[in-house]
């Protein structure tokens, strides 16, 4: 694999940033693309790309993939050999409300940057999917070949999207794409729109804390440290496309998950433990586009790089918590 530049998309996000960091520290150069929008705090973008930019192997570009001249540019210029693709719009109840954001983002942002591998050599596209995409299905575990044409958000609507337009390319055009069905990320510098961060906050300040499904909820929560392990062992990875896989395109989807699901209330528990103060619980019915429960089969992973989740949840939720009251002074 060439030495050039990996682009990595969403750089200033959750993910992004962790990956981008993993890059660095093994001594791999990396270009972050980010466009600090404002669907949560941007200063939170902005404190953790303030880690990565002093770094001499990091450099930085302010842009939005939708903007098809700018990305076509960005790829023509640097003709990176691997592309790791975590920027999209997040958020499955944000869709309810700015649908159009989705399609801006997710879908056209993402035939941006497959034209952009397409034209300019790239060797392997690696792109975020969701747990989200297993919609309706009540099997468990989710395993990658379970039915996945029942999308109950429109967020997860363009992430099956994201996966049926990359094998489209691999067939087409021989381009290596490798999709990762993320489930329940978390971690330090975590997103402020999720569960774990909202509660944490609530917590602190004395509010109550909403448990949708009356708080019988299941979800594969897989610690960050992990999830960056996996993207960087698959980056070598490249899908060569034999016949009767993917009907012989060179694409590829796994399941990135803990293969371990906790009780909502357990993982809440932790969190009062760690913040050494109770919620104040609200019960609440489910919310539109959520399911009751995630697990993930990541038997794939464990084949293909050798992948076995090795952080248990209260070491996790520990390391979150201690960055949580640092980042927030409490």
């Amino acid at each position: 694999m060439s030495e050039q530049a990996i682009l990595v998309t969403g750089a200033a996000g959750f993910i992004g940033y962790h990956v981008a960091r993993e890059l660095l520290e093994a001594g791999r150069s990396v270009v972050g693309l980010d466009s600090l929008n404002p669907y949560y705090d941007p200063a939170l973008k902005q404190a953790r790309l303030d880690l990565l930019t002093p770094r001499s192997r990091f450099s930085f570009v302010h842009g939005d993939l939708a903007d098809r001249s700018a990305t076509a540019e960005l790829f023509a210029t640097h003709r990176f050999p691997v592309v790791i693709h975590l920027a999209a719009q997040a958020g499955v109840r944000h869709s309810l409300s700015h649908p159009h954001d989705y399609a801006d983002c997710n879908l056209e942002g993402f035939l941006n940057v497959l034209e952009g591998c397409r034209h300019h050599g790239c060797e392997h596209l690696i792109y975020a999917s969701s747990s989200s995409v297993y919609g309706a299905n009540t099997k468990l575990p989710f395993a990658v070949d379970d039915p996945t044409d029942h999308p109950i958000s429109l967020y997860a609507a363009t992430k099956k999207a994201n996966e049926l337009m990359a094998h489209c390319y691999s067939h087409l055009y021989r381009l290596p794409t490798t999709g990762l069905r993320f489930f329940t990320i978390y971690g330090p510098w975590y997103r402020p729109d999720m569960a774990l961060y909202l509660f944490a906050k609530a917590i602190t300040e004395g509010r109550p804390i909403k448990l949708f499904n009356h708080g019988q909820m299941r979800r594969d929560f897989t610690y960050i440290d992990d999830v960056t392990q996996v993207v960087t062992r698959l980056i070598d990875l490249i899908p060569a496309g034999r016949a009767g896989e993917a009907g012989g395109a060179p694409a590829r989807i796994y399941n990135v998950g803990n293969h371990s699901p906790e009780e909502l209330m357990h993982v809440v528990a932790l969190l009062e433990s760690e913040l050494g103060r109770a919620a104040i619980k609200e019960m609440l019915p489910m919310q539109p586009g959520d399911v009751p429960a995630t697990f993930a089969d990541v038997e794939g992973l464990m084949r293909d790089v050798g992948f076995r989740p090795s952080t248990p949840i209260a070491d996790g939720i520990h390391a979150f918590a201690d960055w949580f009251r640092r980042y927030h002074g409490v």
